[in-house]
C-alpha cells in the first residue's frame, strides 16, 4: 500500500501549473466543472510519480477520502488526514 501526503491545498485559480493536468482528468471522471474557488488537495503517492487529487466539496468527511484512497491502493499520513478535516 502506498502512503498519501499532502503536497497543499489551492484554490483554482491558484494552483500551481504542474499539477493542472491532474486536476483536469479529474474533473473529466468526476464530470466537474471546476469554479476559479473552489479547493482542491493535491496528495502526493509516496513511491509513484502520481498525485491524487481532491475537490475538497465533494466530501462530507475524511473517511470517504480514506475510501476513495483505498481503491487506490494507497493511505493517508496522519498529518494529512488531519490538515484535511479541517477544511472540510
Amino acid at each position: 500500500m502506498f502512503i498519501a501526503t499532502l503536497v497543499g491545498i489551492f484554490t483554482y485559480d491558484e494552483l500551481p501549473d504542474e499539477y493542472g493536468p491532474f486536476v483536469q482528468y479529474k474533473a473529466s471522471l468526476e464530470n466537474k466543472e471546476i469554479k476559479d474557488d473552489d479547493e482542491i488537495a493535491i496528495l502526493n503517492i509516496r513511491g509513484t510519480e502520481s498525485n491524487h487529487v481532491l475537490f475538497l466539496n465533494s466530501y462530507d468527511n475524511v473517511q470517504q477520502i480514506q475510501e476513495e484512497l483505498k481503491e487506490a491502493d494507497a493511505k493517508v499520513n496522519h498529518t494529512t488526514l488531519k490538515i484535511l478535516e479541517g477544511h472540510l
